[in-house]
């Protein structure tokens, strides 16, 4: 038995090995660009404009997750550069506020918020994919259920060739978005659609941040980034370019694809739209062009799904080694790169929750409701992480420091209590938000039992 990095006692498995730095920069960026640019950037555009009712506030609210995300990326920056491993925010939350607080952190990203986007995602790729190869009634499931499944494996394989996988995946998706851009800026703005009110309109505070919690879903994602921060070369402060380039990349995609979009749709037309990228394709380029943004949103879900899967898995791999009732999953296999025991107890969950999903009238939407909320709350928390660990270790070396500190962490903390609030607000107006509760309940419950699990084993021991 040994300690870790977060002085939480572990037992590593000589024979599976620990996290090494295997991953370039430019896998990284992939690897977090194809988590935030999603299937969510072909749906959510009409949303924004829809609630803010006016152009100029829908591009404000797209330049202000811009900022928020980026805010974000320099505390994340200084948290992974001062205390490296893979366990990322799950790790963060152990040092500021102990074992029992980020347990159910990571109850709720192996429940819910990982194994959840999985499942949605999942069902994104199956019912595109059914346009074209149908399999039956459940088609959407089948689908869905078999790409949880592949994509699990490759993963298991090992670290670099999930990376491969992404590196592709990801380039084929912003091509597509670029593609959906270049035709959206060729076409002639609707005839009949009047010409894009910029503030014109001004929302009222509460209908703004609606539109942001659109917005930061769909920007959602780059913290994931300080779960490779164990096995990113180039020493500690490798993990501040990779965050800023990723969102750089992210930022300028998004406001090229709105921007392409209210010209070819204009507001309105754009509101009105559920598949705006389909629509711009298809009046470019007819029925081709709407099979071809199929295909891209596809791969959108593709690119999504692996990139969480290989984050994910993290959180499970580093709560394994922090309780012994969880220990089966810390096992790291040190010749691929990759914590397998993990990875299998996630599509398994995954897997639970297509089937799940399966028997709802709209699995999708329901998983966006409830995990809202739990993520906001705990975000804030690794936000306010960056005061209490600044005070508590202020030996550690610090590669990076968060730029004007203490301004940048209280506007994200700021950020992500308001998005808390109107998420629960959101949820609560749909119904959702027991089903949150209901899952933090059981991950109390489940806290119980290994913590008991723990205080016998250390008297064992």
């Amino acid at each position: 038995m040994r300690l870790h990095d977060g002085g939480a006692p572990a037992v590593v498995n000589a024979r599976s090995g620990t996290p090494q730095p295997q991953l370039r920069g430019r896998d990284a960026v992939a690897i977090i660009v194809g988590i935030v640019i999603g299937a969510g950037i072909f749906k959510t555009p009409s949303l924004v404009a829809g609630t803010t009712g006016d152009g100029g506030w829908a591009i404000a609210a797209w330049l202000t997750g811009a900022l928020i995300s980026l805010a974000g990326a320099l505390c994340y920056a200084e948290l992974a550069a001062a205390y490296r491993h893979a366990g990322g925010d799950y790790h963060f939350l152990t040092r500021a506020y102990g074992r029992d607080a980020s347990f159910l952190y990571a109850w709720a990203r192996a429940t819910v918020i990982n194994t959840g986007a999985i499942a949605l995602l999942a069902f994104v790729f199956g019912d595109y994919v059914s346009t074209v190869l149908p399999l039956g009634a459940a088609s959407g499931a089948i689908w869905a259920a078999i790409i949880v499944t592949v994509l699990t494996v490759v993963n298991i394989v090992g670290l670099r060739a999930s990376a491969r996988t992404q590196n592709l995946l990801t380039v084929i998706e912003v091509g597509g978005l670029v593609a959906v851009v270049v035709a959206a800026l060729m076409m002639r703005s609707t005839v009949s659609a009047p010409p894009v009110a910029l503030f014109s309109n001004t929302p009222a505070p509460g209908v703004f941040g609606l539109a942001m919690v659109f917005v930061l879903l769909t920007y959602g994602g780059w913290n994931e980034a300080a779960y490779l921060s164990a096995e990113l070369r180039g020493g500690k402060r490798a993990i501040m370019p990779v965050l800023l380039a990723s969102i750089a990349i992210v930022t300028v995609v998004y406001l090229a694809v709105n921007l392409a979009l209210l010209h070819a749709l204009g507001l309105t037309g754009l509101a009105d739209s559920k598949a705006p990228g389909a629509d711009v394709m298809a009046r470019a380029f007819g029925l081709l062009g709407s099979q071809v943004i199929a295909l891209v949103v596809a791969v959108s879900a593709l690119t999504s799904i692996n990139a969480t899967m290989i984050v994910g898995a993290r959180t499970n791999y580093a709560m394994g080694r922090d309780w012994p009732a969880l220990r089966f999953m810390s096992g790291w296999h040190a010749a691929r790169g990759a914590p397998v025991a993990s990875l299998v107890v996630q599509g398994v969950i995954a897997l639970a929750l297509v089937a799940f999903g399966a028997l709802q009238h709209d699995g999708f939407e329901a998983m966006v409701e409830f995990t809202a909320p739990v993520f906001w709350a705990f975000l804030f928390l690794v936000g306010v992480a960056v005061f209490v660990l600044r005070a508590r270790d202020a030996n550690i070396e610090r590669p990076f420091r968060v730029p004007l500190y203490p301004l940048t962490p209280i506007v994200f903390c700021g950020a992500c209590a308001w998005l808390a609030w109107s998420s629960i607000a959101y949820a609560a107006s749909r119904n959702a938000i027991r089903v949150s509760l209901l899952v933090m309940a059981v991950g109390v419950a489940a806290w119980m039992v290994t913590r008991f699990h723990a205080r016998h084993a250390s008297r064992v021991g």
